[in-house]
């Protein structure tokens, strides 16, 4: 009968373990999901990912600046 008690005991330390990870680590383990759904995905083409601009390397720093004004 003990040992049965420590395996639900040591079960349910992993279930809250776990259920405590997804919770402290959710924001990062969101974008890698999503990232994993993207690579894994056929028809996903990066060209056409125009609508996230915060993460856009190339994106100027400054995207109200214009460098050919004559102020």
């Amino acid at each position: 009968m003990g040992a049965v008690t420590a395996a639900i005991i040591a079960v349910a330390g992993l279930v809250i373990g776990w259920v405590a990870i997804e919770m402290a680590c959710k924001p990062c383990l969101d974008k890698g999901r999503q990232a994993i759904d993207r690579s894994l995905n056929p028809e996903y083409d990066p060209d056409d990912d125009d609508d996230d601009h915060n993460n856009n390397i190339r994106a100027p720093l400054n995207p109200n600046l214009n460098p050919t004004s004559d102020s």
